[in-house]
């Protein structure tokens, strides 16, 4: 009687992945839960680069481009706490009018920037009073979940 050993054929890939520290480049295109389009690299022709892990990306993001092999394309939900967080009461600020130079032009909807304790800081004019204006510092996106396709363009060191 002879026994026959046959060598099975390994369906691990060994593709390198995406990992911390690894400089990535990928496409993506993001969208609100309503469909609307608020992003698109592809619509640039641009990929973005930046370092898995390094904290240069929303938390869902960068977990989502972990493990990715070059090729792979992916579709995640993030939920608002992994992406810009909730909004914030105490982020919405008078702001009195006499901290802009003497010849700016106040409009509602516009972004301003300036800075907080040493810290830099954007928000938008949601109103505008005599003596002051209100500003609104969250992140536009606060608050909502964000839908990404992501494509895994390429891995550096």
């Amino acid at each position: 009687m002879s026994t026959t050993k046959r060598k099975r054929k390994s369906t691990k890939n060994t593709a390198p992945t995406a990992g911390e520290g690894n400089n990535v480049k990928v496409h993506y295109k993001g969208t609100l839960n309503d469909g609307t389009v608020f992003d698109s690299s592809y619509d640039r022709n641009e990929t973005i680069e930046f370092t898995v892990g390094s904290g240069q990306m929303i938390p869902g993001f960068d977990a989502a481009v972990n493990g990715m092999s070059v090729g792979e394309k992916k579709t995640v939900n993030l939920a608002v706490d992994e992406a810009y967080g909730e909004r914030i009461d105490e982020a919405v600020r008078e702001v009195p009018k006499t901290s802009f130079p003497e010849d700016f032009e106040f409009n509602t909807g516009v972004v301003v920037e300036g800075s907080i304790n040493g810290n830099q800081v954007r928000g938008s004019i949601e109103e505008i009073n005599e003596e002051a204006v209100i500003i609104d510092f969250n992140h536009p996106m606060a608050g909502q979940e964000l839908n990404f396709e992501i494509e895994l363009v390429e891995i550096g060191e």
